[in-house]
């Protein structure tokens, strides 16, 4: 899965970043880095049931030709198809996040991406509040902002990456050579439309920025650094706008109805 040539153009430009003289490290954490600090990972497609898709052209089109961003399957699939188009060996994996309490039923709920450059290192722009830059795909310790994460080996022969401590997803677990297309399609279809889904029942939006992030969940508005927490909420729909907007720099025009259905939520969980 890759870019046409007139579409990473567009994406090297959207992000601000040149097309690399080299394809080596430094070259991929520069990418890394500013994919992140200019899309947004949000869920809003599942939250509100509007379609979704994680082909990257879609993502492309949704991410970088409007005013949108993405989650695993788009973030990670749009970043990886463009690392395909200037060149990277890259792998699409078959991850599974919480698999560590859920089990095997989740494997194909996160997209990761391997890129192969002097070692193998794992490329993740898709988890929302995790690493920034790329790290060798190998059993250890990282640290980055302040913040630790962390890879490990599982006793059944997976790979755990675990998130720092106030990360929205605990952990993921994934095989560096395991790429299964069916079964994240599988899993897109469940996430996106069952009841049960922990993103058709709450709004959760995502940015980075040089310290931290900011995230919204339902109406609460949480900015995050390795040292404190601050939480505001957000109470009127022109006020949700104005986040989008002004924090999140997504353009979502019927905010009118994500607000009403937060409200929903909110009412639901109150009786």
């Amino acid at each position: 899965m890759t870019l046409a040539p007139d579409q990473l153009d567009a994406y090297l430009a959207k992000i601000g970043v040149n097309q690399p003289v080299s394809l080596d490290h430094d070259s991929l954490s520069k990418l890394h880095r500013a994919h992140l600090m200019t899309f947004t990972w949000e869920a809003l497609d599942a939250f509100m049931g509007w379609p979704s898709s994680i082909a990257p052209a879609a993502a492309f089109t949704k991410m970088v030709k409007s005013q949108r961003g993405g989650w695993c399957y788009e973030m990670n699939g749009l970043f990886g198809a463009a690392l395909d188009a200037l060149g990277f060996r890259v792998t699409r994996l078959c991850s599974g996040v919480n698999r560590e309490i859920l089990g095997d039923a989740v494997i194909g709920n996160h997209l990761s991406l391997r890129v192969d450059l002097d070692r193998p290192y794992l490329a993740e722009v898709g988890l929302s509040d995790a690493i920034v830059e790329p790290v060798p795909l190998a059993p250890g310790p990282i640290s980055q902002r302040g913040f630790d994460f962390s890879i490990m080996p599982t006793d059944d022969g997976w790979l755990r990456f675990r998130n720092h401590t106030r990360g929205m997803a605990h952990s993921f677990d994934f095989r560096p050579d395991y790429s299964d297309e069916i079964a994240i399609s599988s899993m897109l279809g469940w996430l996106t439309q069952d009841p049960g889904s922990p993103f058709t029942n709450a709004l959760a939006i995502l940015r980075h920025t040089p310290n931290g992030y900011v995230s919204l969940k339902n109406d609460c508005l949480c900015r995050v650094t390795a040292d404190s927490t601050t939480e505001q909420r957000i109470s009127s729909a022109d006020q949700l706008a104005d986040t989008f907007a002004t924090i999140f720099h997504i353009d979502v025009p019927p905010y009118e109805g994500v607000w009403e259905k937060i409200q929903t939520i909110r009412g639901e969980a109150t009786t």
